[in-house]
């Protein structure tokens, strides 16, 4: 059973920029995939972006060249850096690990973002 666990949210500037990050409690066996996910309030999940075992990264359209996954395997860590933040990046940042064991999911970090 893997355990995640997000950090790294809080209140910021529209403009600013933070670095979200997710940590595993253990090595994920590869293959695995590694997501974050937003929920603004009264909104459905949004997948944001994720980074495969290789490495390979993927962003939504809405976030694409603000957004930036990577991974440090040594660390079991994934972050996410966040650049001119918006007020609609406001929301409560999850991040979920699919693997062969099967999906787990962090309990979220808050982020938000006043005009």
């Amino acid at each position: 059973q893997v355990t995640l666990v997000e950090s790294g949210g809080g209140l910021v500037q529209a403009g600013g920029s933070l670095r979200l990050s997710c940590a595993a409690s253990e090595t994920i066996r590869a293959p695995n995939v590694i997501n974050w996910h937003r929920q603004a309030p009264g909104k459905e999940r949004e997948w944001v972006a994720s980074i495969s075992s290789d490495g390979t990264p993927n962003y939504a359209s809405s976030v694409k060249g603000r957004f930036t996954i990577s991974r440090d395997n040594t660390k079991n860590t994934i972050n996410l850096e966040i650049n001119s933040l918006k007020p609609e990046d406001t929301g409560a940042y999850v991040c979920n690990a699919q693997t062969v064991f099967g999906m787990f999911w962090g309990r979220g970090t808050q982020v938000t973002v006043s005009s």
